[in-house]
């Protein structure tokens, strides 16, 4: 994808006249145009596929055992990957050049942004939302048949599957968020590393009273809860709560990313 071409698919229209739909149109041929967005979904799927294969095929007795939960052990990997993906939607084009022909052919640089987190939240959901039930289907079927087995009709099931794809999809959103208020990639894939790993480790030396109150907040916990279909976790937040607290971390970083964008120059 090269500058160019964008500037040939700007021409019919007037500057400053686009649509949401044909700057939507503009930012998905963008980005399955970079070879980048294939290698991040096929990390994501090995890591979603295989991890629940092997997980589940060294399983060991254990009470607290959770056949639906150990099944998306790959989301350990995954979320990282769609959170990368998340922050190279935006900062290769700063990278690049390439957004200075983005804001030359589409001026409204929220509507920018806005057009990048649907175009990346329909790819990230829909492929987040498949391989979950594949991880699920898989995760169950390799399991030694000693152990119990998960169906999507027990309770707690179908809404942990559900929420298996749709958390990475929102990380990808608070990556793209950090990226376009960062917009450097290197330093908002450090952001999102430490948003998910450091953040949670830093409050294992303040206590379990800090750690109980505040950790519930934190977005590991958060998914780890919402895709427990036999116990939950222990001072967490429930699934639902959680939920919304994750799409409002989502659009927090996406109104901060926002307006980055409209205060600064190209």
């Amino acid at each position: 994808m090269t500058t160019a071409t964008l500037d040939r698919a700007a021409s019919p229209r007037a500057e400053g006249r686009y649509s949401f739909r044909t700057v939507a149109q503009m930012e998905w041929l963008k980005l399955r145009s970079v070879r980048s967005t294939w290698w991040t979904l096929l990390v994501f799927a090995a890591g979603m596929i295989g991890l629940a294969i092997l997980v589940m095929r060294g399983q060991h007795t254990s009470p607290s055992f959770d056949p639906t939960n150990d099944s998306f052990a790959g989301l350990a990997i995954g979320q990282l990957a769609l959170g990368v993906l998340g922050v190279l939607a935006v900062t290769s084009e700063f990278s690049s050049g390439m957004i200075r022909a983005t804001f030359a052919a589409a001026p409204r640089r929220p509507l920018v942004l806005a057009a990048k987190a649907a175009i990346v939240a329909a790819v990230t959901l829909v492929a987040g939302e498949i391989l979950a039930f594949v991880a699920f289907g898989v995760g169950q079927a390799v399991l030694k048949s000693q152990f119990p087995h998960a169906a999507l009709g027990q309770p707690g099931v179908l809404r942990a599957v559900l929420m298996a794809g749709a958390y990475p999809a929102l990380i990808a959103l608070i990556g793209l968020g950090l990226g376009a208020l960062i917009r450097h990639t290197a330093g908002a894939i450090s952001a999102v590393v430490g948003v998910l790993f450091v953040l949670p480790l830093i409050l294992i030396p303040l206590g379990t009273s800090i750690q109980n109150s505040v950790g519930q907040f934190m977005p590991m916990l958060i998914a780890e809860n919402s895709m427990t279909a036999v116990k939950p976790v222990a001072h967490s937040l429930s699934p639902g709560v959680g939920f919304a607290m994750l799409c409002l971390y989502a659009a927090a970083a996406l109104a901060a990313g926002g307006w980055a964008l409209a205060r600064r120059d190209a």
